[in-house]
């Protein structure tokens, strides 16, 4: 029998999310993140070391670099992140919606212990983090296994 997980929405950073199937649901660790961003949102570079992560666009379109390549995806396109790679994202429409499909649950939990909870609808205003925001993201990041290793995509 199958379980319709759906949380409510809370904030990741500039990122309103929703996890639609937890990694605590299944026996693979498999998570399912729907998340909603305005123009220019990019986290830092980073590399998962434990899972891979697919990318699939509903809404506007994002530019995704992995490793040295950027592609754009637009609605109904998908592309992977492979674990150990080096990537990133960033919203090149006025907003994006998307799916992101990892296992194991280390990004779900990285994203639930730094998440907060959404007080209205929207998004929040995009401002770059602070060095002491930019600390507790490595930390949190790390533990989870994410590295964060470079900055977030800028404008072309």
């Amino acid at each position: 029998m199958s379980t319709v997980v759906t949380t409510e929405p809370f904030w990741f950073l500039a990122t309103a999310v929703r996890i639609r199937v937890s990694c605590e649901e299944g026996r693979d660790g498999l998570s399912l993140i729907e998340s909603l961003a305005p123009e220019g949102d990019s986290p830092p570079l980073h590399v998962h070391t434990t899972e891979d992560e697919a990318f699939h666009v509903l809404e506007g379109e994002l530019r995704l670099r992995v490793g040295e390549d950027d592609v754009r995806l637009r609605a109904g396109e998908a592309a992977l992140a492979p674990r150990g790679v080096p990537h990133t994202y960033r919203v090149e429409s006025g907003h994006a919606r998307w799916l992101a499909v990892t296992t194991h649950g280390d990004f779900e939990r990285f994203v639930r212990e730094l998440s907060r909870p959404m007080e209205s609808d929207g998004t929040p205003p995009q401002a770059p983090p602070a060095p002491e925001e930019l600390e507790r993201l490595s930390a949190a990041a790390a533990r989870h296994g994410i590295e964060i290793v470079g900055p977030p995509l800028g404008a072309l």
